[in-house]
């Protein structure tokens, strides 16, 4: 992570900019970026095991490398409509802090596209309307190719 001076607002403190490495991943039309340290790898689709009971956005659990992993569908966390995977759907397995103990899960997606940079400079506030992801799940929200990217609260949005 790097940060460098930026020139503050009018009658606002001198801010610095901060750089992220994510991890751009796509759920429908939106735009996620996932921060690279808590990626673990990227794999295809495999067979799930659904677990009777479980919460709705983690309904089942996948194998990964002899290791059995929680499974979440973070469209239905977001409350986004349900899709059928496609030849770009993928899993990301990552590596998230809950309640201070490392859990290792799977995420779904319907596509993954780079490892890039964003900066906090164009960062923006969750608005508060017109929008169907809960703000409470969302760090910010910045630029990235012309295009807005949701920076998640992988935290909140799992526990």
């Amino acid at each position: 992570m790097q940060t460098t001076p930026q020139a503050g607002a009018i009658g606002l403190p001198q801010a610095t900019e901060t750089r992220l490495q994510v991890l751009m991943v796509g759920l429908g039309n939106e735009i996620f970026a996932v921060e690279t340290d808590m990626v673990r790898e990227i794999i295809d689709p495999v067979p799930v095991t659904r677990v009777a009971g479980a919460r709705a956005f983690l309904p089942a659990l996948v194998n990964v490398r002899g290791n059995v992993i929680p499974l979440a569908d973070l469209r239905i966390r977001f409350g986004m409509p349900k899709t059928q995977a496609t030849a770009d759907t993928r899993i990301v397995v990552i590596e998230v802090d809950i309640d201070g103990d490392p859990v290792t899960l799977g995420l779904l997606a319907d596509k993954v596209y780079e490892v890039t940079e964003i900066s906090t400079r164009q960062m923006q506030q969750t608005p508060r309307l017109g929008s169907h992801w809960r703000p409470e799940f969302i760090r910010f929200i910045t630029k990235w190719n012309d295009e807005f990217v949701i920076v998640p609260d992988m935290s909140r949005i799992l526990d």
